[in-house]
This record gives structure tokens, sequence and C-alpha cells, in this order.
């Protein structure tokens, strides 16, 4: 494929971009930019709006003028799934795409946003998901992408909670053999799934926090050594964060999430794993937030 993005000493650069709707907030270009000066990767990444019934033309339009990959968000993530020729495993279990690689034999999709919770939880928060009692607000997209890549890290139990309790028994129905395989007991349903003891991770996969509203969960499931993680995350904390902090728990937001779903795709497209922690204190920084 073409590379005619050239950076000022002339050198070749490979184009990617971030599509959605909208897509002007999105922090995407600034942290892969961050990753290509740290890692030397001839990166071009920019913000690509695509009309809400034109997804597919525009990711046509953008492999024919070169394009190398795409981060997806949304809301396409579902017609990203559609769209690939081929899944990895993980996007497959989630049933959406965040991340698109465009190759000779054709589109290739992922889904990072899992392994960007896990690599968060572990890698900056320093909190080990092997043998752990993790506890999942919510059944949705957000909380699907997810529940693969926290198997993966062999925890003990894993209970999906669900306002709506069929959907989290959906979920548990759909991840069963991989939680067998996994050696985890996986459990499911409305607000009375929650076992009555603390939870070493908690995490609200729900939209919540949009709303400034609280998930339903007992508060004794929160206790001092409880990591209590938002997907969400802003310029102050959450409402859900700030009610795990005043049942003693601690809690972290989902920047972290974010920077580390993008390395994922970083490293997908260019082989080259980059290290997301000073990024994420560069976005810490120009948001003022308190890291967690």
């Amino acid at each position: 494929m073409n590379t005619d993005v050239k950076s000022g000493e002339g050198t070749p650069r490979d184009r990617y971009a971030v599509i959605g709707n909208p897509v002007a907030h999105s922090k995407s270009p600034f942290i892969h930019a961050r990753f290509a000066e740290q890692t030397g990767e001839p990166v071009d990444y920019t913000r690509l709006l695509a009309p809400v019934d034109a997804f597919v033309p525009h990711v046509r339009a953008f492999i024919e003028a070169g394009g190398r990959g795409m981060n997806v968000t949304v809301p396409f993530k579902l017609e990203a799934h559609a769209l690939a020729d081929t899944l990895s495993p993980r996007a497959a279990a989630a049933g959406a795409v965040n991340t698109l690689s465009f190759r000779e034999d054709g589109i290739h999709g992922d889904n990072t946003d899992g392994i960007g919770l896990v690599r968060d939880i572990e890698v900056n928060l320093g909190v080990v998901l092997k043998g752990a009692r993790i506890l999942l607000l919510g059944a949705g997209g957000a909380a699907r992408g997810v529940v693969l890549p926290m198997l993966d890290r062999l925890p003990q139990t894993l209970t999906i909670v669900n306002r709506t309790s069929a959907k989290a028994d959906e979920l548990v129905a759909q991840f069963a053999a991989a939680a067998r395989e996994a050696g985890c007991r996986l459990t499911g349903g409305g607000a009375g799934a929650i076992e009555p003891h603390t939870y070493d991770v908690i995490v609200n996969a729900t939209a919540s926090s949009l709303d400034a509203a609280l998930p339903e969960c007992d508060a004794a499931a929160f206790g001092a050594d409880t990591l209590a993680y938002d997907m969400m995350y802003g310029a102050q904390p959450t409402v859900f964060m700030r009610h795990a902090q005043a049942l003693g728990a601690r809690a972290a937001d989902g920047l972290g999430m974010l920077v580390e779903q993008a390395a994922e795709s970083f490293y997908i497209w260019r082989g080259v794993r980059p290290d997301g922690a000073p990024v994420l204190a560069a976005l810490r920084a120009m948001m003022k937030t308190p890291a967690a």
C-alpha cells in the first residue's frame, strides 16, 4: 500500500486514523503521536468523521488513499465487526471491533478494549487478576468486550451483574466454556447475584457515570482491599469512584484503559509495544485529573 504522507524530513509515514461520530473529542491522535515519538515508528494518525450512514464508504476511501489501519469508536464498532473479513478470537467474542488492519488478504478486525482494561489494572495499577474475585457491573457491549481477556488472566471467580438479569445470564452462557478452561467460577444475574463478601476488583462497565448515577451494587462488596474501576473517565472522579472511596475502597477511572487499548492497537499494527505509562501521565497532566 502507498505511504504517501511525508514527515518534515521526507520520511514516508504510514497512515492511520480513528473513525467515529462524533470524533473531535478523541484523544487517540495525541496518544498515537506520543507512541510514534517513543518508538520511532513512521506513523501519521488523524481523526476521521464519518456520517452515521456512511461508515463503509469512508473506510474504503481511506484504504484506497493508502491507509494501513483504523481505530473505531462509537457508533461504528458493530459495523466494523460486520465489515471485517477476519476476526481475532477476542473480537469474535466481543461481537464488536475497535481496531481494523488493512492487509493484502483483506480487512482484519480486533478488539483491544479488554486487554486495555487488563493491562491498566495489572501493569499501571499493580493489581493481580490471577486468583482474584471479580465483580463486573453491566452486561452490554463494554462488558462483553472485557470478559474473555479477564478470564485469560485466570481469576478465581467472575460475577456478572446487570439490571436486566437475562443479559447477564446470556454472557454467562456465552463464556461458560472459556471460564471452565480458565478454572474460573462464572456466575451472573441481577443485583441478587452479588455474593456476600468483598471483591478484589469491581469493574463498572455500565454507562451510569454519564448520568451521574450509581449502578446497583451492594455496599458490602466494597472493602479496603477492593479496586473499584470505572471504565468512564473525566476531569473529576466519577460518582462511582467517589462512592467506592467513601466505602473505603481504592478507585480508578478508565483513562489508563484508553491508553492501553491504544497501545495494543499500535502493537497489532507495528509489531512494537509502546510504554503506556508516560503517555497516561501526560494525559493526566492535560486533564488535571488525580491519579488512582
